[in-house]
């Protein structure tokens, strides 16, 4: 954390904050270049608090301003017999950034997985994202041993 992590805190954001993080969600999935769907991500994202599958937590100034969000889902690594969490999402806004938010977020998802028993957390990111440095700086490390693949449906 920086010295200007007063001026945001974390917390777990529950169905009440949807219209929080809705636009940080949709600005997320600008940061990625997906199509616009306004109403399908508000959708998705109020599923997920609703329903409690995932944990969003979500950065925020003194005076309520949404900041960034962060989405876990936790699961399990057979290989480890034990709970895994997955970062799914991590987004900032660009007025935010550099000022120790991202750092907390995964702070905080790292103490949250902890706290479950948790093996790990694992993340994909873009080879271009420059979040790329934080995470490494951070503890985490580039998987070298195992290929990700995928098959959409």
């Amino acid at each position: 954390m920086t010295d200007r992590a007063a001026d945001f805190r974390i917390l777990r954001a529950g169905p009440g904050d949807l219209d929080r993080v809705a636009p940080l969600f949709e600005a997320y999935l600008d940061f990625y270049q997906r199509p616009a769907d306004p109403r399908r991500a508000r959708q998705f994202i109020g599923e997920r608090l609703e329903r409690a599958d995932s944990v969003i937590l979500l950065a925020e100034r003194p005076n309520g301003q949404a900041i960034g969000f962060a989405q876990l889902y936790p699961t399990f690594a057979s290989l480890m017999m034990a709970p895994w969490w997955i970062l799914y999402d991590l987004y900032v806004v660009p007025a935010a950034r550099r000022g120790g938010v991202a750092s907390s977020l995964l702070a905080e998802a790292r103490e949250r997985a902890m706290k479950t028993g948790a093996a790990g957390l694992s993340l994909d990111t873009a080879t271009d994202n420059p979040a790329r440095r934080l995470y490494e700086a951070l503890g985490w490390k580039r998987d070298e041993v195992f290929v990700h693949y995928e098959l959409y449906l």
